[in-house]
């Protein structure tokens, strides 16, 4: 196991788990596994690590499922190259711990599936993954890391929501990759990521 990365030195502990700065926060407990909509766009826009919440150096890393490469984004802010081990470390997605996605909790629960009972509670509102209900319940994806240069970070935006970044595009060259985990792939799935590997050269 890797020990917590001097950058992530001042962020909060929750078990003895670093919080990453994209965490839901609810009602003073952190919520792995959910993001924070505000601080994932401010993470997106400033170009900051998903964990530490330092502003990302020369190289960063994504965090890349083969859902992503259809779509042609990473929905996640980048990571420092430094903060992805000990993320691939501890996350249950990552590490292989978690086998399926959680089940999407009721909708008048809180989305890390404790109960809120406060109605003018936002915290529905302010988590970032609709995806979340389509993957509830369903097998883990494979997940990759890849490391782009900063200077070919691009966000991408929905077509009706331009100010609100829905990740970062993956139409980079890859300097470097990374298999977290790995998953049994649909045929089709896995069709996908052989023409993504051949197009860019075998990275």
């Amino acid at each position: 196991m890797h020990a917590i990365p001097q950058r992530c030195a001042d962020r909060p502990l929750s078990g003895g788990l670093v919080v990453p700065y994209v965490t839901l926060i609810h009602d003073g407990h952190a919520a792995f596994g959910v993001l924070d909509a505000d601080k994932t766009i401010n993470a997106f826009r400033r170009r900051l690590c998903q964990i530490c919440e330092h502003p990302l150096d020369e190289r960063c890393f994504l965090l890349v499922r083969p859902a992503d490469v259809v779509r042609g984004c990473s929905p996640e802010p980048a990571l420092h190259p430094e903060c992805l081990p000990y993320t691939a470390d501890h996350c249950p997605m990552l590490n292989g711990s978690r086998t399926h996605y959680r089940r999407s909790p009721v909708l008048v629960s809180h989305p890390a599936g404790r109960p809120c009972t406060d109605p003018s509670c936002l915290c529905l509102d302010r988590t970032t993954d609709e995806g979340h209900a389509a993957r509830s319940g369903s097998p883990a994806d494979r997940y990759e890391a890849w490391m782009i240069h900063t200077r070919n970070y691009q966000l991408v935006s929905p077509p009706n929501r331009p100010a609100a970044p829905a990740g970062i595009s993956l139409d980079a060259p890859v300097l470097r990759k990374r298999v977290l985990r790995t998953a049994t792939l649909s045929p089709d799935a896995q069709h996908l990521m052989d023409l993504w590997n051949a197009l860019m050269g075998g990275a």
